[in-house]
């Protein structure tokens, strides 16, 4: 006689359990799922890299996707946008990354009328062109072949009309930026206000020891030197506002060649 849970003993003598629930259920089967080696999992990861990489080149450097599309200029106020961008010769349609923005740069600075320009890449489709345009200060020579000179005493542009507002004519031999008289005469005019200088009918300079200012008036203003200029400047301003308001009598000279020492006659 047995008990239940004992065991028993076949004929064999091999010892056996009684027949019912196994304890703890269906044993998992095995997960034959290596993990990846630390060679493997750096190799995987390098692979994933380049490939991402190839692909962010391939966009950058040869998609259509970050391309040209537009090319914006900023800064102007005489030149036409359309004349910068013609000067700029960008590409439409070529990947940003393969624009040569220091040979766009070179391209624009060579318009007389452009003192500096800086070009950049505007993502995703644009080029972006910053300009600073020379500001005229006079204008040499006759009429029908003038060309106004900026602060610098360069010569950027033909004139053949009227000269702009505030644009004086400066009489001197050899106008440039290495000739005194130029450099003398520009500083006189830049020191009068800007409102001040429609005033001026023309500066004349034969030696930058002795300007010369004609108004429209017919006063004649002797200046001498480029030196002091704001002083003497201040000076003229005052005297002919006085003239003006009849406070003083008309002068056909006024000499402030010697600011401290100014003689009307």
């Amino acid at each position: 006689m047995t008990r239940s849970g004992s065991t028993t003993r076949d004929r064999t003598g091999r010892t056996r359990r009684p027949a019912g629930r196994r304890g703890g259920g269906a044993t998992p089967l095995p997960n034959r799922r290596r993990p990846l080696r630390p060679r493997q999992r750096r190799a995987l990861q390098g692979a994933t890299l380049v490939t991402v990489l190839a692909v962010l080149g391939w966009l950058l450097w040869l998609g259509p996707v970050l391309a040209v599309r537009t090319v914006q200029v900023d800064g102007l106020d005489a030149l036409a946008a359309d004349e910068v961008r013609a000067a700029a010769q960008v590409p439409d349609g070529v990947p940003l990354l393969r624009v040569d923005i220091g040979a766009v740069e070179d391209r624009v600075a060579r318009m007389p009328q452009v003192r500096s320009v800086q070009a950049a890449r505007g993502w995703p489709d644009r080029i972006v062109i910053t300009v600073a345009e020379r500001i005229p200060v006079a204008v040499v020579g006759e009429r029908g072949r003038r060309s106004l000179v900026d602060a610098d005493g360069v010569l950027f542009d033909t004139l053949t009309g009227d000269a702009p507002r505030g644009v004086v004519p400066l009489e001197v031999a050899d106008p440039g930026t290495d000739d005194p008289a130029t450099r003398a005469g520009i500083a006189a005019i830049r020191a009068l206000p800007a409102s001040f200088r429609d005033d001026v009918e023309r500066v004349a300079v034969p030696d930058p020891e002795a300007i010369e200012l004609t108004m429209r008036d017919g006063t004649a203003v002797r200046w001498g030197s480029a030196e002091q200029s704001a002083a003497k400047s201040q000076i003229v301003v005052a005297l002919l506002g006085r003239i003006g308001d009849g406070e003083l009598d008309p002068a056909a000279v006024i000499d402030v060649s010697a600011p401290d020492a100014v003689v009307l006659r």
